[in-house]
């Protein structure tokens, strides 16, 4: 079945303009101004609506994540719900505190489950501790070897959930990844998770500045989390390290903002291709005092990536091909997600139709299959 999106507004995400926009095979074959249906066609008319990619969520814990305060804090696991309400249709699923009872290769399954009811999802192998724990007793063997594993994290630096890894240790673990990814086409990117501690980035700079690794191994998240590791992120970005902004942020600082922070990064000279956003979606937000103790916790939800995009859009004023390649096409590029993250042929058909006066989700495509059809949308296995 070929399918033929008629007449939208076309951002891949730069903007093209008004165009028509041919499917097949989960595949995007055509953009082009004009394109004429045929009887085999499925024709969606998108007149007055916005195309964009789908969006690329690459820190979700998405066979659940927290447990800091005790059993009954561990959040529920990633639902294909949350996905489609959020216009997520790639998602990367990450380990994070709790790496016991949270294992590896129950992060695999699920993300098997995910990709077989509809979007694609893959994962990082190990979670905050290092040495990581890995699938098959090896990282370099997991991203071979595992399709759906392409890179390492979250692991956790400057913050006293970590296991405190030295520089040595973290260049070991970052050269693993980078050996993997060259081998199996990955990225065998190593996902690193910033606390509030005072050494910031100071690990990972050192393991660049000291060895052979490049920085774009290093993808540092939570990088809105405090005014001081900001200023740190700005410079690793500047220096051409790509950054994580977290929608899902649990300071409720206003200025913190993932929408607010990118535009005082990009006013900041940072070149907008390495800036990411992700959700921390279903990972527990928790509360701590100055003296470690657990005071609180919230959820990430994956939704959040949206809103943010949104309020970048509408409230910062930045412009929309702009702010989308923040959830497409740069984490596509970071994390070697070669069909990923753009409108051009050749990619994956994974889209969606927006209202082009609020952004709000009319239609959603991945890999060509409807997941949304205006108020119809599909289930996951055990949806109610």
């Amino acid at each position: 079945m070929l399918t033929l999106i008629k007449n939208a507004e076309v951002f891949t995400p730069e903007a093209l303009g008004k165009n028509d926009v041919l499917l097949g095979g989960g595949k995007i074959i055509a953009v082009k101004p004009q394109i004429e249906a045929t009887a085999e066609m499925e024709v969606m008319e998108g007149k007055g609506k916005l195309l964009v990619p789908g969006l690329i969520d690459g820190h979700v814990h998405i066979s659940g994540g927290g447990g800091e305060g005790g059993f009954s804090t561990r959040t529920p696991e990633l639902q294909l719900s949350d996905c489609i309400a959020g216009g997520v249709t790639t998602v990367i699923g990450v380990i994070g505190t709790d790496g016991i009872s949270r294992t590896m290769a129950e992060l695999v399954a699920k993300a098997k489950g995910l990709t077989e009811e509809g979007i694609t999802c893959c994962c990082l192998s190990g979670n905050y501790y290092v040495p990581v724990t890995t699938l098959t007793g090896s990282l370099q063997k997991d991203i071979m070897m595992v399709q759906e594993i392409i890179g390492a994290g979250e692991i956790a630096v400057a913050d006293h959930r970590s296991s405190q890894p030295t520089v040595q240790e973290l260049a070991r673990l970052a050269s693993e990844a980078r050996i993997g990814g060259l081998l199996a086409g990955k990225g065998g990117v190593v996902n690193i998770h910033t606390g509030d501690g005072s050494d910031l980035l100071s690990s990972i700079e050192a393991v660049v500045d000291t060895t052979d690794i490049p920085i774009s191994q290093f993808w540092p998240t939570h990088i809105n989390r405090n005014e001081k590791l900001l200023e740190a992120g700005i410079a690793f970005a500047k220096r051409g390290g790509t950054v994580d902004l977290t929608t899902s942020i649990a300071s409720g600082d206003p200025v913190l903002k993932c929408s607010r922070v990118l535009k005082k990064m990009l006013e900041a000279g940072v070149p907008d291709s390495q800036i990411t956003f992700t959700s921390d979606g279903q990972g527990s937000l928790p509360q701590f005092d100055a003296d470690g103790n657990f005071t609180g916790l919230g959820i990430g939800r994956v939704s959040s990536l949206l809103e943010e995009l949104r309020d970048a859009i509408f409230t910062e004023k930045l412009p929309l091909s702009q702010v989308w390649k923040t959830a497409s096409e740069n984490p596509a590029r970071h994390l070697k997600l070669r069909n990923k993250g753009t409108i051009a042929p050749g990619k994956d058909a994974d889209l969606l139709l927006l209202k082009k006066e609020d952004l709000k989700i009319t239609d959603i495509l991945a890999k060509g299959e409807w997941l949304q059809q205006g108020t119809v949308k599909r289930k996951g296995t055990f949806a109610q």
